[in-house]
């Protein structure tokens, strides 16, 4: 007895309305860390004697920001078990950005202390590259991607990786 499965492919407006939503999952995440993450470093640097971090502490905030919205977008691609080389790529974008934003800022093309404002608001276009580079990912249903992360783990199982 054979079965048969007969796939639909998915029309060009579901596949943009996937991209869409894997943006704005991958989004929310980093919203609520660098909201939860700017508290905390305020109030952190408040008891320092900072008032105005961002403005004071330029290179330390990059950082901070970067590490507040970048680990709970990382957390949240690894809960709904995305492959690990997406979530690295991801993961790498917000370094760079922040790393580009240092530099235009020592070179004085941007206000030093503007640079964690600007990061905030560059974060998530910038997620926009890696996202491009891998639209069969980021067009596609959640669950092809459990099924995917469960044959690269057997894969990996299987080379002794």
């Amino acid at each position: 007895m054979t079965t048969t499965t007969l796939t639909v492919q998915p029309t060009r407006s579901g596949r943009f309305g996937r991209f869409v939503l894997h943006f704005f999952e991958m989004c929310a995440p980093m919203c609520v860390g660098f909201a939860i993450g700017d508290l905390i470093y305020f109030w952190a640097a408040s008891k320092f004697g900072y008032s105005h971090p961002f403005k004071e502490l330029p290179e330390l905030s990059v950082v901070i920001v970067t590490f507040t919205m970048t680990a709970p977008m990382v957390a949240w691609m690894a809960y709904r078990t995305m492959p690990r080389r997406p979530i690295a790529e991801m993961a790498g974008v917000m370094p760079v950005l922040g790393a580009v934003l240092l530099v235009l800022g020592w070179l004085s093309l941007l206000p030093m202390g503007d640079l964690a404002l600007f990061e905030h608001g560059l974060m998530m276009p910038a997620m926009l590259v890696p996202m491009l580079f891998r639209l069969d990912l980021y067009t596609t249903k959640h669950s092809q991607h459990h099924s995917g992360a469960r044959a690269e783990h057997r894969m990996r199982g299987a080379h002794g990786h």
